[in-house]
């Protein structure tokens, strides 16, 4: 039988897929071989969870967290912390909640135990997911929250000094907080959130490479069932059913055809796949809360010398990314060490395009983008533990963009990738790494 140089291997690709199906991993098992060079996209792939093997965080590390927070906060003569529903919320109390007009907040003092403030009537769903302590204030419908906040805070003799506001809290609950509090000021939690926040434990560094695997495999299912005249709403529909079958949550996609893949985070543009046609994808998930996040750029077809060139220079972008990211060193000299080689290879100077017109990575863990970031004037000095994204894309307005994004953690041997960048354009998938 003759098959394609391209369904050869989308065949062996898609084989890469089976291993969730047994229950095998990704860096263990052999792949199985294919019976067919394309699969029908109406199939049901037949992945299936992979997640079993993981666990959420408990209460106990959540305790640990918070004990971490005071201590910063008595460092920094800080008073109490100031949560809203979000990730930070989340990771100190376990409580999983969303944002309205109805304030619902944690209070961490800096010293003794968390307290919550709610709705009445949302009290019982509130503390489903409380994880840490049980003091839980509610106030009715005609009464002020922030009375409440006072009153935790005078429980706990705090009447004075600074009070900290997580970066995203909303300015109305600063300022009701504050109408109550005369005799105290208001400053950031950053210092205290990112402090604890931004260097992974080990269990966290497991549920992100798990997020990462899954994300890894639903790539290389979609890839094996590419065909033309697909849209870019077909491709995602195929990762979104991917990364939820093998177990991912909040799975978000986005697929970008030609010269849609220009604009790194898409356009309106409704472009149908055919021969030759550039595939960029940024897709992730979440496993327990923490999350992956993996771009890919295919040719769907033999590819063309430019798009091979820039797809090279691309994934070399992200191996002087990870070189530079060096334990001591700044953040922001990973972005620097990108740009001076794009602009050797005529792309920018700087953020001008064709060339790179976003940083090279973010951080990530609870949250796709977390603090610190690889771009040019960042000083936090890089230590382990902490996590990015390495995604040094090279756009070119009117023709294509390439945009290959895998994730690095950092250790005391220095950077470690979750997931391994492909090697080439015929084997565009890459694949999933021991942890270190």
């Amino acid at each position: 039988m003759n098959i394609s140089k391209r369904n050869f291997l989308k065949a062996s690709t898609a084989s890469m897929a089976t291993l969730a199906v047994t229950g095998a991993s990704l860096h263990s098992s052999a792949l199985a071989a294919s019976n067919n060079a394309s699969a029908n996209t109406s199939q049901v792939s037949g992945l299936k969870n992979i997640t079993g093997s993981v666990s959420a965080i408990t209460s106990a590390e959540r305790y640990q967290r918070i004990a971490k927070a005071q201590k910063l906060m008595q460092q920094l003569d800080i008073a109490a912390l100031i949560l809203e529903p979000g990730a930070a919320m989340d990771y100190f109390s376990g409580v999983q909640w969303w944002r309205s007009e109805r304030l619902t907040a944690v209070i961490i003092p800096r010293e003794g135990k968390v307290a919550v403030v709610c709705p009445f009537f949302e009290e019982p769903s509130v503390r489903e997911s409380l994880a840490v302590g049980e003091d839980i204030r509610v106030w009715q419908e005609h009464e002020s929250p922030f009375v409440l906040i006072k009153q935790i805070l005078a429980d706990a003799k705090l009447t004075q000094g600074k009070i900290a506001f997580e970066n995203s809290v909303r300015y109305f609950v600063l300022s009701g907080v504050m109408a109550e509090l005369s005799d105290m000021t208001h400053v950031s939690a950053e210092p205290v959130t990112r402090g604890c926040r931004m260097y992974k434990s080990q269990h966290e560094l497991t549920l992100m490479h798990k997020a990462n695997e899954i994300t890894l495999l639903a790539y290389a299912d979609v890839w094996s069932k590419l065909e033309v005249g697909m849209s870019q709403g077909e491709v995602k529909s195929l990762m979104q059913q991917a990364q939820t079958q093998l177990g991912g949550k909040g799975v978000w996609n986005m697929a970008l055809f030609d010269q849609a893949s220009a604009y790194p985070h898409g356009t309106k543009q409704q472009l149908a796949l055919k021969e030759g046609s550039i595939v960029l994808m940024d897709c992730g998930c979440n496993v327990h809360g923490y999350q992956s996040d993996i771009s890919r750029t295919f040719v769907f077809g033999e590819p063309t010398k430019r798009q091979r060139d820039v797809w090279q220079t691309v994934r070399q972008g992200q191996n002087i990314a990870f070189a530079a990211a060096k334990l001591g060193s700044q953040a922001g000299r990973v972005d620097d060490a990108v740009r001076k080689f794009y602009q050797g290879q005529g792309f920018g100077p700087g953020y001008q395009l064709p060339g790179l017109s976003h940083r090279t990575g973010h951080g990530i863990g609870m949250e796709g983008h977390e603090s610190v970031n690889f771009v040019h004037g960042e000083t936090e000095l890089l230590k382990p533990s902490m996590c990015f994204s390495n995604e040094p894309g090279i756009y070119l307005p009117g023709e294509f963009g390439v945009r290959l994004e895998d994730c690095i953690y950092l250790t005391e041997n220095g950077p470690q990738w979750f997931t391994m960048p492909p090697s080439s354009l015929d084997e565009p998938i890459g694949k999933l790494v021991t942890m270190a």
